[in-house]
């Protein structure tokens, strides 16, 4: 007999059957420190110790999407195992050629012009199928609303499965609607039903697309009437609501992430591989680059210079008071004032703080004189979901707008191909957002031939000691070497720091 006997419980969880020396060197195995955890109230408190652990000791489940690492854990030790009846790690049959001829009946459109199945989205299309349980690995840009567009035909039209297809934003909602109407040549009100706040979560529709926000609190029988589940954005279903919303949907067979980022912790990576399954990389932006899919991109480091006296004064100040000091600095928001308007084609400046920062900077470039003409728009969490639609559409027939936006509402997932330009007006080191925040510069559009990221730092360091936004830049940067993007610094001195 098998050293270890795998279990299929339901379409979350598998048991791990096995004596309790075996299950206990599994537990360590599988927990980890969660990143940050010592900010938290609960381990500040002492509820919790600030580790995750993937194998609960107590009913022995583990995430069904982490039977790879299981095996491998396994085998690395030298422990039998096998499956009993219930065999938890089969594939469906899903060919290159029938893949094919399914794009082709489906006529296929994209601004009432007809268009093809890229290859990578052909692979990125057999693997789901065959794997059932996947996370695509697929930067911005390289074509992620087609594919979900594709399983979802072929989920609804050739096995008439009902689905769920989860998005972080009420806009996002709109735009998936949007484009799948635009794939289809016409709209599939009749079939899709929307979810968020305000609208009725119950449908006899074969498809709803819903932000979490709208669904979290929703017992989990709820759940149980979808036969598959599509999280567009899948970096952002680490947080607690969304693992309920996915351990509650205990009967879908078919469990597919999709996102162009992971933040680069193991943790983050098991978690969401134990959500959906196994990562699949479907290409890289660097790629998508070459084949001329995406747009030319290059990124400027504008890396301003703060007076001497100031970065003395600042020497010991913490990260709120950096933060504060940077986002009141009057010659630094002129700064990025004049930047935004000595762009001649349409521009995205993003923020974090929408009273004390953004709608500073909206107003100090909506009242210039050098505006003439031009565009403005502010973009926050409080801007209704129809109005950000509009500066959408909007965007794609302007080419001298500029929009200020939070990093929150514009950073992820907004589909804006007419944009040229981006300025960070607020420091950041997140991966996950730097790298949304770049993709939105890099969907092509008819006479657009680059994009540019304008990376604005801040050099306060005094003696040895270097300020906290300026390490953030260093791990910026880290980010464009690991991404293959190519990168200038430019040094500007900041004449006045009041």
């Amino acid at each position: 007999m098998a050293d270890v006997i795998i279990s299929k419980v339901n379409e979350v969880y598998v048991r791990i059957n096995a004596e309790k020396h075996i299950l206990r060197e599994m537990s360590e195995y599988f927990t980890f420190m969660v990143p940050g955890h010592q900010f938290t109230p609960a381990f500040r408190n002492r509820i919790w110790d600030g580790k995750i652990r993937l194998l609960d000791l107590r009913s022995n489940l583990m995430y069904h999407g982490l039977l790879t690492y299981i095996q491998e854990f396994l085998k690395d030790r030298g422990y039998t195992y096998e499956y009993d009846h219930t065999r938890a790690d089969l594939e469906d049959e899903c060919s290159v050629y029938h893949a094919k001829k399914f794009f082709e009946s489906l006529n296929l459109h994209s601004q009432g012009k007809p268009i093809t199945v890229n290859d990578h989205q052909v692979s990125a299309y057999i693997h789901a199928m065959q794997k059932r349980r996947t996370l695509l690995l697929s930067p911005t840009a390289s074509g992620k609303s087609l594919i979900i567009y594709l399983l979802f035909r072929q989920l609804h039209q050739y096995q008439d499965m009902k689905g769920l297809i989860i998005v972080p934003t009420t806009s996002l909602v709109e735009q998936l609607f949007s484009d799948f109407g635009d794939y289809n040549n016409g709209s599939l009100e009749n079939i899709i039903h929307r979810v968020y706040q305000g609208k009725d979560k119950s449908t006899d529709k074969p498809l709803t697309i819903s932000t979490w926000q709208s669904l979290y609190k929703m017992p989990p029988y709820f759940f149980e009437q979808f036969d598959y589940v599509i999280g567009d954005e899948a970096h952002l279903f680490k947080a607690q609501s969304l693992a309920h919303i996915m351990t509650s949907c205990v009967r879908t067979k078919y469990r597919v992430g999709l996102t162009g980022t992971l933040d680069g912790t193991k943790t983050h990576k098991l978690v969401l591989e134990g959500l959906f399954g196994a990562v699949k990389k479907v290409i890289t932006t660097k790629e998508l680059m070459e084949q001329g899919k995406v747009s030319d991109f290059e990124i400027k480091c504008l890396v301003l210079k703060h007076p001497d006296d100031i970065c003395e004064q600042m020497k010991d100040a913490d990260y709120q008071a950096e933060i504060t000091y940077l986002i009141e600095n009057e010659a630094r928001n002129k700064f990025i004032k004049n930047l935004a308007l000595s762009m001649n084609k349409n521009t995205l400046v993003l923020y974090q703080m929408v009273d004390r920062h953004g709608k500073m900077l909206y107003n100090m470039i909506k009242d210039s004189e050098k505006i003439v003409e031009r565009k403005v728009f502010f973009v926050h969490g409080g801007t209704e979901t129809a109005d950000r639609e509009e500066i959408r559409r909007i965007m794609e027939i302007e080419n001298d707008a500029i929009i200020v936006a939070s990093f929150g509402t514009f950073s992820t997932g907004i589909n804006i191909r007419n944009l040229h330009n981006i300025i960070f007006a607020s420091p950041s080191k997140s991966r996950v957002r730097n790298l949304q925040s770049i993709g939105r510069g890099l969907r092509n559009s008819e006479g657009k031939e680059k994009a540019t990221l304008y990376d604005i730092a801040d050099d306060m360091r005094h003696k040895k000691h270097m300020n906290f936004t300026l390490r953030h830049f260093v791990e910026r940067t880290k980010i464009y070497n690991e991404e293959q993007f190519s990168f200038k610094l430019y040094n500007i001195g900041l004449k006045n720091g009041k």
